[in-house]
């Protein structure tokens, strides 16, 4: 789509003339003004019925790629970062290292493998206090450890997450990503 600029008139005698300034404005806007255009089809909503499916579409990224322990209100996850992982390539291309909202969302998938039930899609809700700490570089892994704490009346569920990396040239573990966080049930607008 195109979109032509209107020209800006700025005065240069005080705010006198302010009134005179027009508003920056589009001559085009998509669709008549913004979103999907009158009758164009919802991929959220069954054909004909206008209800909402169940669960939106799965992320691209499997941030969970084994689990080591799982009880009723705990999970312990490893994500095994490889040279591979598309996002590396940009960030940075010659220091790759994995992103901190990379880490959050590897938390929250592990919350949401330990707090769904019977497949309902969780997801993040809201961050608080999240820290960040040792870069996770490739052929490293970071172990996410999720624990909740409270569960809402309105579905959400409060958790704590830690992720942890062992860097390759010592032996000691060093915390790379913790903070409180909740998850929800995925809710369309």
């Amino acid at each position: 789509m195109n979109v032509f600029l209107c020209k800006i008139f700025v005065p240069t005698n005080g705010t006198s003339e302010r009134h005179r300034i027009p508003k920056f404005r589009p001559f085009a806007k998509p669709y008549g003004g913004g979103g999907r255009p009158r009758g164009a089809h919802n991929p959220h909503t069954q054909e004909g019925e206008g209800q909402p499916l169940y669960n939106p579409p799965l992320m691209k990224f499997d941030l969970v790629d084994e689990v080591l322990e799982r009880s009723e209100d705990r999970i312990v996850t490893v994500k095994r970062v490889t040279d591979a992982d598309d996002y590396l390539k940009d960030h940075f291309p010659t220091f790759p290292i994995l992103p901190g909202v990379m880490m959050l969302e590897a938390m929250v998938q592990a919350a949401s493998q330990l707090c769904s039930k019977n497949g309902q899609r969780m997801v993040l809700g809201s961050v608080k206090a999240v820290k960040y700490g040792a870069m996770v570089q490739p052929d490293e892994q970071l172990q996410i450890e999720v624990t909740t704490i409270k569960t809402h009346e309105d579905g959400s569920i409060s958790c704590k997450g830690k992720g942890t990396v062992q860097k390759k040239e010592t032996a000691k573990t060093q915390t790379a990503v913790s903070g409180r966080f909740t998850i929800r049930p995925a809710r369309l607008p």
